[in-house]
């Protein structure tokens, strides 16, 4: 059985009556391996299954470094990643968020954060705030054409109030963490000193039944495969997979440490357990797929929402930076798609691609359709990752921050006048990246500098700048690294880049970034984090005129719209 995975290496499993869990160890998701009674249970109705709606499997992993993945040269064995990958579509010019409720918030609205004000930093427990309400999913989307949607893992979008709750953002269920993170056992996180609560949910309910100590990553895995035993592979479902793994704090199973004696620094080896435990949930779901007839006619796609920290074990190297930074180490994420409905297979995809796109290209690729009063920030690239085609993708904001304005020299003038460099923001046009105020912690750190202390700087590496600059210009095909600034060289292409950001600006709508609410503290809530706010009665009244606006805007609209001979009439 070997290491046994995530989810076979407990106990007593009795919630797979049916099947035991303990069999998964057995199975093979490489169907040339397989016994004959094993690939016709996988082949179960496929005939039928074929050519209609795809089962989409979303598999988000949380602060994996680029380095981090067998296939991009680390030390971590990923077997099950290297293998789907190798076998789908390596995604290599592949671009998230440097920050964990940006990327997700950009994955599941497929818009820029300054088109849902989530411009600054992350959403945190104690504020009132969330994805803005009126912003269509991508599980309302595809709920609507017909799929279940299920998500599991790390939500990190808001929960002040029931309705920015995942089952009120269009998920039939959701079995996972409210916050950015927590302890893996117990599920509980403290965000000050006396601020401290329980979160584990299902659905809107704490769900203090399935506590049972069990690591998380291999709880998720067992739930993920109790939606799949329970589903007809004939209608269409959607899974969001968000694991909290390998986000801190740094916690694994000790069979999976004893795999790592070797590495010294106890972080890069806490960090290592981790993600091998995480890369065994991934077969261990495949397995699954395979053995209730799903896999056939899925996509699985596999992201990381950001860069490695290497203070809490994670690795960018050859790139520049780290989470929360606007370098490349800090956005450029590892990500595949893995699906037999892809034609070219084996690729390497080296087309620009951003994390939005995943919203246009999934409702499509699912038989829906995307309306162009939408305004999505995401193109459809389905063909440019099935078939190799050139992606329809040309530019990426990657954000503008005007809340964050920590540039010493940063002004009007170092900006020629079009942009106010004191600013951080970050564009890319074609080859081009334009960089302006604080882009964050910009060392580069390769492997060997991990040690028992922390990690030492790359010196060799390192490219000292004037104390005060505001203003970077990379051609990142040909310097992907970061290495060589050519801000001074090409002003011509500085001001052209200024002039975008300044265009995409005007778009932006205000930030949503509240203070903290005391009303928030878990003790005033049975001990758990979860809504807490309630409108006043004057606040409802006003929403309720609100919304009644909106609807009738929206009723006008699609009478305008409509194509046919007559308009449907009032009693149709």
């Amino acid at each position: 059985m070997g290491q046994g995975g995530c989810a076979t290496m407990l106990g007593a499993l009795a919630a797979f009556s049916m099947v035991s869990i303990m069999t998964y160890g057995y199975l093979s998701w490489d169907k040339g391996n397989s016994s004959l009674e094993e690939r016709e249970t996988v082949q179960l109705n496929v005939d039928e299954q074929v050519g209609h709606q795809p089962h989409i499997i979303f598999i988000l992993a949380d602060d994996q470094g680029y380095r981090d993945i067998g296939y991009h040269g680390s030390e971590i064995r990923t077997p099950t990643l290297d293998k789907l990958a190798s076998e789908g579509v390596k995604l290599e010019n592949y671009y998230v968020q440097p920050i964990c409720s940006p990327s997700r918030s950009q994955f599941i609205t497929g818009r820029y954060q300054i088109h849902t004000g989530l411009q600054h930093s992350i959403i945190r427990p104690s504020q009132p705030n969330c994805l803005p309400l009126e912003n269509l999913t991508l599980p309302q989307k595809l709920k609507n054409i017909g799929y279940a949607t299920h998500m599991v893992g790390k939500w990190h979008l808001g929960f002040y109030r029931k309705e920015c709750m995942p089952t009120h953002r269009g998920f039939d269920s959701f079995f996972g963490s409210l916050l950015g993170s927590g302890d893996y056992y117990n599920h509980y996180k403290c965000d000050s000193p006396g601020t401290c609560g329980y979160d584990l949910y299902e659905n809107d309910n704490a769900a203090w039944d399935h506590d049972r100590g069990i690591y998380s990553t291999e709880m998720y895995t067992q739930r993920v495969q109790n939606i799949l035993a329970s589903h007809n592979p004939k209608k269409p479902i959607f899974l969001y997979i968000a694991y909290q793994a390998v986000h801190s704090p740094l916690q694994a199973p000790g069979n999976y440490l004893e795999n790592y004696k070797s590495i010294t620094n106890v972080n890069r080896r806490r960090y290592a357990a981790m993600l091998s435990c995480l890369d065994d949930a991934v077969n261990n779901i495949t397995m699954a797929l395979q053995k209730y007839g799903f896999y056939e006619n899925s996509v699985i796609i596999y992201s990381s929402d950001n860069g490695g920290q290497p203070m809490a074990g994670g690795n960018n190297w050859p790139l520049r930076g780290s989470k929360g930074t606007y370098w490349e180490g800090g956005i450029r994420a590892v990500g595949f798609v893995h699906s037999p409905f892809i034609k070219v297979k084996g690729h390497i995809c080296k087309e620009l691609i951003h994390i939005t796109d995943w919203f246009p290209t999934l409702v499509t690729l699912a038989g829906g359709e995307i309306e162009e009063d939408m305004k999505l920030d995401g193109y459809d690239i389905w063909e440019t990752i099935s078939e190799g085609k050139r992606s329809p993708r040309i530019d990426i904001l990657h954000n503008i921050d005007p809340m964050y304005t920590k540039a010493r020299n940063g002004s009007w003038t170092a900006g020629f006048g079009i942009w106010n460099t004191a600013i951080q923001s970050a564009i890319r046009v074609n080859q081009w990246k334009l960089l302006t105020g604080n882009p964050g912690y910009g060392d580069w750190v390769p492997p060997q500098s991990f040690n028992n202390i922390g990690f030492s700087r790359w010196h060799n590496e390192r490219v000292s700048f004037i104390n005060g600059k505001s203003l970077w210009l990379f051609n990142i095909s040909s310097d992907p690294y970061e290495r060589i600034d050519l801000s001074e060289k090409h002003p011509d292409v500085v001001k052209q880049l200024l002039r975008r950001l300044a265009q995409f600006n005007k778009s932006a709508v205000p930030v949503r970034y509240p203070p903290k609410d005391p009303r928030s503290n878990p003790k005033l809530n049975g001990g758990v984090w979860g809504p807490w706010y309630k409108e006043s009665k004057k606040q409802r009244k006003s929403n309720r005129k609100s919304k009644k606006k909106k609807d009738k805007k929206k009723a006008s609209h699609r009478k305008q719209q409509f194509s046919g001979c007559h308009p449907p009439s009032s009693n149709s």
